[in-house]
Formats: C-alpha cells, sequence, structure tokens
C-alpha cells in the first residue's frame, strides 16, 4: 500500500500501525496527490490512504486521474471542517471506498480510531471497484435544467404490485421507503435517489454509517443533484412524500405513528453493533406500518440491517437488496439475500426504476 498525506505526523503514524500488521506492506508514502499518482503509477500497489487536503495537487485532483487510469481501492483522510466534509462526500462519490475522519490532539486520542482504521482498509482491499465504477453512470454536478423523471423499466423480476394498495391497521396507504447502507454508500445513494422524480408519492428515510457532519454535506450534496428534496433529519420532522430524510451521524432514526402522519424521532441510545445510527433500528420501526414498507438494503460491510428486514418481510413489506456485481462491499445485501428473505436482488442502476414503479401503482 502507499500512504499519501502533507503530514510527516500523519504519514509515520499510518505507517507504524500498517507494519505491524502481517496483512499490510507499506511501500512507499507521498507528500502530495502528484508525488502519489507517479508512485502508485509505478509501484502498482493494492489500496492507498489518500489525504483530501494536500499541496501542489489535493486528493480529489489524484483520486479522479486514479479512477480513470487504475481504479485501485482508495480510502480518503478527512478533517472534521466544512470543506473537509463536502470534500470527503464527492471523494466518495467519484470512486473512493470510504474514508477516515482525521483526528487531531494528543496520541491517546489517535489510537483510539485503529481499530477503525485497520477494518475499513481491509475492507477496501477486497472492495469491488471496478465493477462498480463500471456499473454506474453518475450526475456528479447539479444539473442545469430540471430532468424529467426516468420512464420505470421492469427488471427480469416481476413485482407484485396489488400487496401496496392497501393500507393496515385502518390507515391510509401511502407507501414508505427504507433504505440503508455503509460502506460504498454514497455512490449507491447517488445513483438511486437521483433517479427518483419530484412527484414521488412518498417519503424516504435513510440510514447510513457516517459520523457527525459528514452526514449533513451527503444531504447537501445529494439535494444538489437531486429533483426530490433531500435534508439531514430533524427531530420531529413529518415524513411527506417527494422528500428524502438522512439520519445524522451520531444518532439513531425511527419512524412513529402520530394520528395519520408518520414523524422522525432521533436518539442517542447506545450504538447497535458499534454503529449509531444503525439501520437494523430505522428498519425495525417502520415493520409496524406492514405492507406499505419497501426496504431497499445497499452495499456495506457486516450485516445491519438484516434482522431489522426479517420484521419487516413478516408484516408484509417489500424487501429488494443490492446485487453483488455493483456492491462495493457485499456484506449487508448478502446477509440479507442469504436469509432467503429478499423479494429482489438488483444492481443498483436498476433500483431506482423498480422503486418508482412499486410506489406510484
Amino acid at each position: 500500500m502507499i500512504i499519501a498525506d502533507d503530514s510527516a505526523f500523519m504519514r509515520k503514524l499510518l505507517s507504524d500501525l500498517f507494519t505491524q500488521q502481517k496483512d499490510f506492506m507499506v511501500i512507499d508514502t507521498a507528500r502530495n496527490g502528484k508525488e502519489a499518482i507517479e508512485k502508485i503509477r509505478e509501484l502498482k500497489p493494492d489500496l492507498v490512504t489518500m489525504d483530501v487536503n494536500m499541496p501542489i495537487m489535493d486528493g480529489l485532483e489524484a483520486l479522479e486521474i486514479l479512477m480513470k487510469e487504475c481504479r485501485i481501492p482508495v480510502v480518503m483522510i478527512s478533517s472534521l471542517t466544512k470543506t473537509g466534509t463536502d470534500a470527503t462526500i464527492k471523494a466518495l462519490s467519484l470512486g473512493a471506498v470510504d474514508f477516515i475522519e482525521k483526528v487531531s490532539g494528543p496520541i491517546s486520542s489517535i489510537t483510539k480510531i485503529q481499530t477503525e482504521i485497520l477494518e475499513k482498509c481491509r475492507a477496501a482491499v477486497t472492495a469491488n471497484v471496478r465493477n462498480y465504477l463500471q456499473a454506474s453512470s453518475l450526475r456528479l454536478y447539479p444539473p442545469a435544467t430540471v430532468l424529467k423523471p426516468p420512464n420505470p423499466t421492469y427488471t427480469k423480476f416481476p413485482v407484485d404490485v396489488n400487496i401496496f394498495k392497501k393500507g393496515v391497521n385502518g390507515l391510509d396507504g401511502e407507501k414508505i421507503i427504507a433504505i440503508g447502507t455503509s460502506t460504498g454508500g454514497p455512490r449507491a445513494l447517488q445513483q438511486v435517489i437521483t433517479k427518483l422524480p419530484r412527484d414521488l408519492p412518498c417519503g424516504v428515510v435513510i440510514v447510513q454509517h457516517m459520523p457527525a457532519g459528514f452526514t449533513k454535506s451527503l444531504a447537501e450534496r445529494l439535494n444538489s443533484l437531486s429533483d426530490v428534496e433531500v435534508k439531514e433529519a430533524e427531530h420531529n420532522d413529518v415524513v411527506a412524500p417527494g422528500k428524502v430524510y438522512i439520519a445524522p451521524g451520531n444518532y439513531h432514526m425511527t419512524v412513529e405513528l402520530q394520528g395519520r402522519s408518520r414523524v422522525i424521532a432521533l436518539n442517542q441510545n447506545p450504538p447497535l453493533s458499534s454503529h449509531r445510527p444503525a439501520v437494523d433500528i430505522l428498519f425495525d420501526s417502520v415493520a409496524k406500518l406492514g405492507n406499505r414498507v419497501v426496504s431497499v438494503i445497499l452495499t456495506g460491510m457486516g450485516s445491519d440491517g438484516a434482522k431489522g428486514m426479517t420484521k419487516i418481510k413478516s408484516t408484509g413489506g417489500y424487501i429488494i437488496a443490492e446485487d453483488e456485481t455493483t456492491s462495493v462491499v457485499y456484506g449487508m445485501p448478502k446477509a440479507v439475500v442469504e436469509l432467503g428473505i429478499a423479494d429482489q436482488v438488483l444492481p443498483v442502476d436498476q433500483i431506482a426504476d423498480v422503486l418508482v414503479n412499486v410506489v406510484k401503482k
């Protein structure tokens, strides 16, 4: 692997961490993006960690070149500033597999995230970078004009839309889309959310594993690229048609019934399987809506969401899982598929059209 960072301290800290592991070998380091590109071309590493902010050529410029030339797994190193979080979200949309929040302060503070660094880099090495980049064609910048909603295309898996026409428990039949994702999620969400039409007749709730601060930047970016309105969820938001709500980092998100309204509730209960927000907690909360729920599990490591989807299935909801060919990390979707509860298993670029078809009938 190659470590690219303009900070000599960070280069040494990361080098020392990785050289202590049997499954990593640091073959070189770079002080800026230009130097990183030259060394990557020459040495052809299996993994790169890339600082976002570097002189001469920053991490975004270098990443864009890498994704066009060799498409190797890249994990970004980012600071928790408005500029840093925005750049990180853009990096993820360009093809970076994941990111690590740069921690400032004493060595004791930095060593606390060593497990996270190793976990994310190990997942990145196995990431399906080439396939998911080939499978996607993204709108990377805000549209100059309002785009016409896409015409639904039917997949080879038939969808029985009749099961969604009636509500349960005497409530109305308005549907809700619930999505869960982790590693590779920002790019996958961009594939799905930017294809949803402005007149989508239901709301969308999303849990993306991501620290506080970064989820707001993700919501803002998706909002700038989409015809639906996308925002970071707030406590007591009423879920409305044509609107997308992303759980804020460090908060669990649930959907509660208040009369005939679905209202978002946020809490800081303990992390579930080290995640806050957790997909399982969101899915468990929407399961009470029965056959009005259309749930989607996208790329991510681990199995968060599988238990919640089992409950959704038991109450009559519909389940879509991203397939292996487009998943950056085929962990969370695989857990659902192996349980045998997925109604459809689809490449990410087909999911939005199926959602539109289902919720508009």
